[in-house]
């Protein structure tokens, strides 16, 4: 293939995913995945706000816990619903303009939450602020994925994925002084910053090529590439290497990529991929949520603990979460996506069934126990993220990515909700904690029928 300026030449339609893949890792990757981290860097932060002010709700608005449960479970609702249509907005208008939409919708709606003057407004302003994050999320990882080598795919896309717990902590780190001293409207206008981030994005991030060439909009993904090319080859100041030959099965299937339909999603071979994947979603987010959204309140209320203390504690298990995801992130790539997931489902059973039989007698105990849960759960969140989007094609990957989504939103509702019930209704925290261990369980058993993905382009997994 001639080249041109240190570069390939346009090439013939199936060379898109082997000119991506040939690319060496540079400035211009460190760009986007900052960029696209900083968006959802934010999305967490925002998601996780509720739970930090929930403890301050309860005691300023006489909350009782049927109304603190409806309010933290609004935000997820939102999140749900915004999964679902951001899945389709993804496929249909691209990703970066789908993430640019997510995140002005959140970052306004933060900004009406700090204006809420009762539980129903902060309800409803919750519930349009998780249309914006449930949307942003999934399709942001999916882009994420696109534009990686399939080498490296596992390593680039986690470490990129620890801007999300790295959020979780950072709302967690700043609500510790927050709080307590500014209140918790000062939180939600923290979070309404990245509208700046929503008008910069389309600017600064290139469109996904794969995305492009899907649509049939090869010129514009020729464009778009050759552009990625030279930045990537000024910034290695070095000629870019050949680009393999496609082969005939991944020049098949990006022919074939044009427009995608949800109904695949159930069909074939995906039938069993969305299946696995949508159970590995609820079981997650069923016990991470059902754990996070009520610890600080637990802190507080259960074990008498005063709120910087409680918050101090929700804390340390965001920052063990990050450390897991770290972990993930350089081992995924050598054991492949199957074992990751088991091992991490089965660690999250085993802190969490340790807990329950320790009968969690104390704050201290339970924050130990706690931050031993989300080293696990928050790998196997971002393994999720990385996962979810290599089963399917480039025509129906980000709906793909937002169906698990939609599963993942199904359990942030319904994990809180039982823990709500549980101790609304006088149960014990042995119970509490049992049953997310046997939620965990089965995680662990669905994970071992989780398709392989290690090592392969995303052409190859769905030729």
């Amino acid at each position: 293939m001639t080249t041109v300026a240190g570069r390939p030449a346009a090439g013939p339609t199936g060379s898109i995913a082997a000119r991506l893949e040939r690319l060496p890792h540079s400035r211009w990757h460190v760009k986007v995945r900052f960029l696209i981290g900083a968006v959802t860097f934010f999305e967490a932060f925002d998601q996780l706000m509720a739970a930090s002010a929930l403890p301050v709700l309860v005691h300023d608005w006489h909350l009782t816990t049927g109304q603190a449960t409806f309010a933290v479970t609004a935000g997820s609702v939102g999140m749900l619903l915004g999964a679902l249509a951001a899945g389709s907005l993804g496929d249909r208008i691209g990703r970066v303009r789908t993430v640019a939409l997510g995140v002005a919708v959140t970052a306004l709606a933060s900004l009406a939450v700090a204006l809420a003057h009762d539980i129903g407004t902060f309800a409803l302003f919750r519930f349009v602020q998780g249309l914006g994050i449930g949307g942003v999320v999934p399709v942001a990882a999916t882009y994420i994925n696109e534009i990686a080598r399939s080498d490296q795919r596992g390593r680039f896309v986690l470490l990129y994925e620890m801007v999300f717990p790295a959020g979780l902590a950072a709302a967690s780190l700043i609500a510790v002084w927050v709080v307590p001293h500014l209140g918790w409207r000062a939180m939600f206008v923290i979070g309404a910053l990245p509208a700046l981030l929503a008008a910069a994005l389309p600017r600064q991030v290139a469109e996904s090529p794969r995305w492009l060439q899907a649509r049939g909009r090869t010129a514009e993904a020729e464009e778009v590439l050759a552009r990625i090319e030279a930045e990537v080859a000024r910034a290695t100041a070095a000629p870019l290497p050949e680009p393999a030959a496609p082969t005939p099965a991944a020049a098949a299937a990006a022919a074939a990529d044009r427009r995608g339909r949800l109904r695949e999603l159930f069909q074939g071979r995906y039938l069993r991929r969305t299946a696995v994947v949508s159970g590995l979603w609820f079981a997650a987010f069923y016990v991470n949520h059902g754990i996070s959204t009520w610890l600080p309140s637990l802190y507080t209320r259960n074990f008498g603990l005063d709120l910087t203390t409680a918050l101090v504690y929700t804390l340390l298990s965001n920052v063990t979460g990050l450390l897991g995801t770290l972990v993930v992130a350089l081992v995924i790539d050598r054991i492949g996506r199957r074992p990751a997931l088991v091992a991490a489902f089965g660690g999250t059973a085993l802190a969490l069934a340790t807990l329950a039989l320790a009968g969690a007698v104390s704050g201290g105990q339970v924050a130990v126990f706690a931050s031993g849960t989300t080293f696990f759960v928050y790998a196997i969140n971002a393994g999720l993220y990385l996962y979810s989007p290599e089963l399917y094609p480039t025509r129906n990957r980000a709906k793909g990515a937002a169906f698990g989504g939609l599963w993942n939103r199904a359990g942030v509702i319904l994990g809180p909700i039982v823990v709500g019930t549980i101790l609304g209704a006088g149960g014990s925290l042995t119970l509490v904690f049992a049953q997310l261990a046997g939620l965990a369980a089965v995680g662990t058993v669905i994970a071992l029928f989780a398709v392989e993905t290690k090592g392969r382009t995303l052409e190859e997994l769905n030729s």
